[in-house]
């Protein structure tokens, strides 16, 4: 019954991303929209009334945490690969600040005041949900609309700095709480020092290196995010370039049809749809929903004001839009959080349902259609994600 369940949530999935993309969705909205509405549904009226079947049976087996890991592990390397392919630009950075510090204290503010008491570093986590830029859908949005190159490449920069930023303050925060376990991912990390010093210089090595690492660490629970981010800024300083597991279209079907289903339904799936919200006042789960897209709405507007206007005719208005989506960057954050108990199965639900609104607002004012080429764009460090 449980490998039916995968079954049919993968072939749910299938089926949402081909509707959108009927109606001009790229897939990542698609998949939204069919977790944080479909799923739920289906929990709710069909899966525990009829088949008494619980989140904790549904992602028991051996094997499907396994292929959690694999799947968790592309996804994360995915995101954190922008690490290696970062250029500092003093425009990008003045429009991150703002729009990196004031979600980010919106969000402490938030989880202090509002939410039920919870640790330190769950409210950290809160604030940088707040702030956090998807990368990947952010490209996909600027390639569709015709973005001149340059103010293109600003805004990407300015979402990598963003997102830099949240998962080394998160990997530094859960580091400062069991320092001994910081030493074995900082080994990992420096690992390509190591294929340095004995003399190998293959780029598909330190790639596949990197990319089975973080398997290790999300399956073995040692911390991912130091992993990633160390073993790539050494990377980055010895100027060896990421090479993908497999070709980019095939990297990009991986992505779309198996893992961000599996996550996105593995962590799904583990709420209890009939009390979640029970723990959140109406009050709460309005600031969440609403909280987030102001503040972060706000800090671009303000960093936007900063750097002054990219080209002629930029509207600071869609930009600060763009820089609000969310997308396949907070998932991946939620499930870390989710996995390791940091935040609770509500506020879970709570943020990515925030998550989809704001990644549909790019829509809603006219940016929604698919590009021409978006389903196999061609590899440049931030397509196909």
């Amino acid at each position: 019954m449980v490998v039916l369940f995968w079954a049919m949530a993968l072939a749910l999935f299938a089926v949402a991303t081909r509707v959108g993309r009927h109606f001009g969705l790229i897939p990542i909205v698609s998949q939204l929209l069919l977790a944080t509405i479909g799923l739920p549904l289906l929990m709710y009226f069909w899966i525990d009334p009829h088949w008494q079947l619980s989140g904790a049976t549904l992602v028991a087996p051996i094997w499907l945490k396994n292929l959690y890991s694999l799947s968790f592990a592309l996804l994360l390397g995915y995101i954190l690969s922008d690490v290696i392919d970062l250029r500092l630009d003093r425009q990008s950075l003045k429009i991150a600040l703002p729009s990196f510090c004031v979600p980010f204290a919106c969000g402490l503010a938030t989880a202090i005041w509002w939410l039920p008491p919870q640790p330190w570093i769950s409210s950290l986590a809160v604030g940088l949900l707040f702030a956090i830029t998807a990368i990947p859908v952010l490209y996909l949005y600027l390639r569709h609309i015709g973005y001149p190159t340059t103010a293109t490449r600003r805004l990407v920069q300015t979402a990598i700095l963003i997102d830099l930023t949240c998962w080394t303050l998160f990997a530094i925060a859960q580091g400062s709480l069991h320092l001994s376990s910081l030493l074995l991912p900082l080994a990992c990390a420096c690992f390509p020092l190591l294929l340095w010093v004995i003399g190998l210089r293959q780029p598909r090595l330190y790639s596949g290196c990197f990319f089975a690492l973080l398997v290790v660490a999300e399956h073995y629970k040692l911390n991912a995010l130091i992993v990633g981010i160390g073993y790539l800024l050494c990377m980055a300083a010895l100027k060896v370039p990421l090479v993908l597991p497999v070709q980019a279209i095939w990297m990009n079907r991986l992505q779309t049809w198996v893992a961000i289903p599996l996550i996105l339904t593995f962590g799904i799936v583990q709420i209890n749809v009939h009390s979640a919200m029970d723990s959140l006042s109406w009050v709460q789960l309005a600031a969440l929903l609403l909280l987030p897209i102001a503040s972060k709405l706000l800090g671009n507007w303000l960093g936007l004001g900063w750097a002054g206007a990219s080209f002629a005719g930029a509207s600071r208005w869609r930009e600060s839009v763009l820089l609000n989506i969310r997308g396949l960057s907070e998932i991946v954050f939620l499930n870390l959080l989710l996995q390791q108990q940091l935040i609770s199965p509500p506020l879970y639900f709570a943020l990515m349902l925030m998550g989809l609104i704001a990644t549909l607002l790019p829509a809603l004012v006219g940016m929604h259609r698919i590009p021409l080429k978006a389903a196999v764009p061609a590899r440049s460090p931030h397509a196909n994600r």
